[in-house]
Parts: C-alpha cells; sequence; structure tokens
C-alpha cells in the first residue's frame, strides 16, 4: 500500500512505500515546508516518518526569507530537525539590507547548522519570472561566503549549469573551512576539482537515476570522508519512484543505489555518510 503524505494533491502519483530500514541516516538536505510541514505536529509526522525506516535526524532547509524562519522553528519543534537559511540564488535580488539582517540574525541561531542554500544558477534566468540575474546571483553568494566565515558555519552550495564560475567565486572569496555542493549532478571533472579542495559533495535521488551516467561516474570517485546523502524532498524523488513525491523517509533508496554504484555495502556506507553529516554539521552523537 502506498503511503499517504501531507501536502500532496489529489491524483498525483502515489507515493512510494516506505523502505526496508537503514540505519544510521542523516537527510542532509530537505524542505520540509516544501513537503507540506506547517507546524509541530506535522513536522513530528514527518520526521517520525523518516525515523521509522533509519533516517532519524534531517537538515531542513531556507530558500527565501519566509521559509529560513519556517526551518529555524522547526529546528527548535523537534530535536531531530536542524536547520539551514539563506537566499536561494534565483532569490538573489530579494537580498537587500533588511533581508541581510534578518539572514544573519537566523543564521546565528544555535539549531542553524549551515548557510544555504546559496550559490549561482544560470538555468533559470530568462525562463522565470523575476529571477535574479546572474550579477545579482553572484553579489549575493559573495555575501553568504562572508557570512558563513564569520560564523564559522558550513556553506551549502546551490550549483546549476555554473561549474566554473562558482568555483571562480570560492577561489576569488575565500572557501569556508566546509562547503558542500548539496545535490551534486555534475561530471567526474567537477566532481575530481571539488574533491581537490576539500569539499563536500552530496547526493540526491537523481543518483539513482539511470540516463545520469556523467552523475554515476561522478559518485564513484568521491572519497568517504568527503561524501554526504540527502533527498532534497520533495523533489527528486529516488529511482524507480521518479515523479511520485518525496519524503526524508526515502532516503534509503538513494543510499542503496549509491552503494551499489560505489561497490560498497549499504550498511556500511549509512555510517560513513551519517559520521560525515555529525563532524560537518557538528551534530550532537
Amino acid at each position: 500500500m502506498a503511503t499517504t503524505l501531507i501536502g500532496v494533491p489529489p491524483g498525483s502519483r502515489p507515493a512510494p512505500d516506505l523502505p526496508e530500514p537503514l540505519a544510521p541516516l542523516v537527510d542532509a538536505h530537505t524542505h520540509l515546508d516544501a513537503c507540506g510541514a506547517t507546524d509541530a505536529a506535522s513536522v513530528k509526522e514527518i520526521v517520525d516518518r523518516a525515523e521509522s525506516v533509519g533516517v532519524g535526524r534531517v537538515v531542513t532547509i531556507a530558500d527565501d526569507l519566509a521559509a529560513a524562519q519556517f526551518a529555524v522553528d522547526a529546528a527548535h519543534w523537534d530535536e531531530r530537525v536542524f536547520a539551514a537559511v539563506a537566499l536561494h540564488p534565483t532569490r538573489a535580488n530579494a537580498l537587500d539590507d533588511a533581508a541581510r539582517a534578518e539572514i544573519e540574525r537566523l543564521a546565528r541561531d544555535p539549531r542553524v547548522v549551515a548557510v544555504g542554500e546559496t550559490g549561482m544558477d544560470y538555468y533559470w534566468p530568462g525562463k522565470l519570472d523575476g529571477c535574479a540575474e546572474v550579477e545579482e546571483q553572484v553579489e549575493a553568494f559573495r555575501w553568504h561566503i562572508d557570512l558563513a566565515k564569520r560564523l564559522r558555519k558550513p556553506l551549502m552550495i546551490h550549483n546549476r549549469d555554473a561549474d566554473h564560475d562558482l568555483l571562480t567565486v570560492l577561489l576569488d572569496e575565500g572557501a569556508p573551512s566546509a562547503v558542500i555542493f548539496h545535490c551534486f549532478s555534475s561530471d567526474a571533472n567537477m566532481a575530481n576539482a571539488c574533491v581537490e579542495e576539500g569539499y563536500i559533495l552530496s547526493f540526491s535521488g537523481s543518483v539513482s537515476f539511470r540516463n545520469a551516467r556523467e552523475l554515476h561516474e561522478a559518485a564513484k570517485l568521491v572519497p568517504d570522508d568527503q561524501i554526504l546523502v540527502e533527498t532534497d524532498a520533495p523533489f527528486l524523488t529516488p529511482h524507480p519512484f521518479r515523479g511520485a513525491p518525496n519524503e526524508p523517509y526515502c532516503l534509503p533508496y538513494t543510499v542503496r543505489a549509491l552503494a551499489a554504484l560505489r561497490d560498497q555495502d549499504p550498511t556500511e556506507l549509512a555510517q560513513t555518510v551519517t559520521a560525515n553529516a555529525e563532524r560537518v554539521y557538528r551534530l550532537p552523537f
């Protein structure tokens, strides 16, 4: 029987069944608000479902000011939830002085474990009404880099079709001590460049897609201590449920697919990525 999720419109493709448990796991990047959570009770429902299959902690991410406030609230409502706050690069044109002050205030909260998601997105400008232009994205990215360094928190990066320029900005600004490329989707050359700089690569359900051959090759070469796993829920539901609603409980499907690509035991990989998440985000053990 398909799992019933909150916030899923009637007629949507059925949600995936609960996977066989795989523990311990940390969902390194999810969007609880976009999954339908609106209050403490609905946050608990989503995280309870995740914990039932071994996903005991989640990091919920902001992409605008409202989401940033919700992420911090959610992290205070439930001890299994942590937050990251920033303005998404496509919304970088909203980063005025008031927004900067609010993001910095929220980022200082002890339940906030990263500054993000920030970065650069070359796909949406010209396609999405109101999308920030590249120059605005670069300016906002530079500010978020500085914020992460000042607060000594990891920087969580969104990168879409901007490999070279994004690395150039990081080099120019000087990267924080911890940099996470969320939902890594580039090729082996980009993966190697990131690995050489000591960056962390986080893999989502897209690594399970059969047509993602370049990503498969990239996933194979990342050292064990530079890898994380995430759902990016409600997006990027892993194969064979592509197109269905995603939630943190789906993470074991991605981990098993990633383990198969890397020729690793899924339980051992789960332990590795969880230790990495605890180290990078400084999570309670």
